[in-house]
C-alpha cells in the first residue's frame, strides 16, 4: 500500500489510493474507508471519527462509510457493479468533504452537522463544495464520469436523479470548473496544506 495513513477493504484499495493521489495535503491524515450498511440516503458518507472530533484540526482522523449495497426505490446496486473510474470519482468527492472538514473548528463542525440535518440549502452548498474541491485537485474527469454514470444509468429512478441534480453540481458545471481550473486542477492554498 502506498498510503500508510489509510485503511481500506482490499476490494476498493486501488480506487482509494488513486483518489488519495489527488490530495497530497491528506498524506498524513488518518482516513479509514469502511464498508457500513447503515449509511443513510447516500452511497457514501465522510465524517470525522467520534474520538477525534474534539481534537485540533491537524490531529483529527476521518472515516468514509461506504454501503456495499445501495437501494434506490426497488433497485439494488452493489459496489461491484460500479466501474473503477466511477468509484474513484465517488471516493474523490468524499475526500473533498474531508478537505472541507479540515478547515473547520470543532464548534463549526457541530453547527455544520446540525445544519446538514435540517437545511436543504446547506446540503446543496456542502455537496457542491465537495465536488469543487475534487475538481480543483485535478479529479474533474473522474467526477464527471461519476455524475454521468448516475444521471445516465437507466435503472436509477428519476426521483434519485432529481435529488442528484438538486444538490450536486451538474456535468455542465463540472466541465466549467475543469475549464476554469485546468485538467490537473489548481494549486491548493496554504490553508489546505496545513490546517491549524
Amino acid at each position: 500500500m502506498r498510503y500508510t495513513n489509510i485503511t481500506a477493504p482490499d476490494s476498493i484499495i486501488i480506487e482509494a489510493e488513486k483518489a488519495m493521489s489527488f490530495y497530497p495535503a491528506l498524506k498524513d491524515t488518518p482516513i479509514e474507508f469502511k464498508f457500513n450498511d447503515m449509511v443513510r440516503k447516500n452511497f457514501m458518507q465522510a465524517q470525522p471519527t467520534y474520538k477525534s472530533i474534539f481534537k485540533s484540526r491537524k490531529n483529527r482522523s476521518y472515516i468514509i462509510l461506504i454501503s456495499k449495497e445501495f437501494k434506490v426505490e426497488n433497485e439494488i446496486f452493489t459496489i461491484d457493479q460500479i466501474p473503477s473510474d466511477v468509484l474513484t470519482g465517488w471516493l474523490g468527492h468524499e475526500l473533498g468533504h474531508v478537505m472541507d472538514y479540515r478547515s473547520r473548528s470543532t464548534f463549526n463542525m457541530i453547527i455544520f452537522g446540525l445544519k446538514y440535518l435540517y437545511s436543504h440549502a446547506h446540503i446543496q452548498e456542502v455537496e457542491r463544495a465537495a465536488d469543487d474541491y475534487a475538481v480543483r485537485h485535478g479529479m474533474g474527469e473522474y467526477i464527471l464520469k461519476t455524475k454521468n454514470f448516475i444521471l445516465n444509468h437507466t435503472s436509477l429512478s428519476e426521483k434519485y436523479k432529481k435529488h442528484m441534480r438538486k444538490f450536486y453540481l451538474s456535468p455542465e458545471e463540472i466541465l466549467e470548473l475543469i475549464n476554469r481550473y485546468g485538467e490537473t486542477g489548481e494549486k491548493p492554498s496554504q490553508d489546505e496544506l496545513a490546517p491549524n
